[in-house]
């Protein structure tokens, strides 16, 4: 058995997985293309993830939801440390 690939839970989780992974951030900065950034260069295979952009009531904020196939807990880590220290995040979830 691959250590990438898990048939026993991991923190709650079976891995691999699809997963979401929500940020917000200012609109009209980029944040989408910056979080499909990061999730491509940790998961190369996810070729074609699944994209939600929701606005604020006011439309000075946005949160994106981007939901990929997830293979490791490690995997998912890295990528919540790398957007939760972007710039443009002001918080992930």
């Amino acid at each position: 058995m691959s250590h990438l690939h898990s048939d026993s839970q991991e923190f709650g989780f079976t891995f691999p997985c699809s997963f979401p992974i929500k940020a917000m951030g200012a609109a009209n900065c980029g944040l989408e293309a910056a979080m499909l950034e990061i999730i491509s260069r940790h998961a190369a295979a996810a070729i074609e993830p699944t994209v939600s952009i929701r606005p604020s009531r006011g439309g000075k904020w946005i949160s994106v939801t981007v939901t990929f196939d997830v293979e490791s807990r490690i995997q998912l880590d890295a990528i919540y440390q790398e957007l939760t220290a972007h710039e443009l995040v002001l918080w992930a979830l």
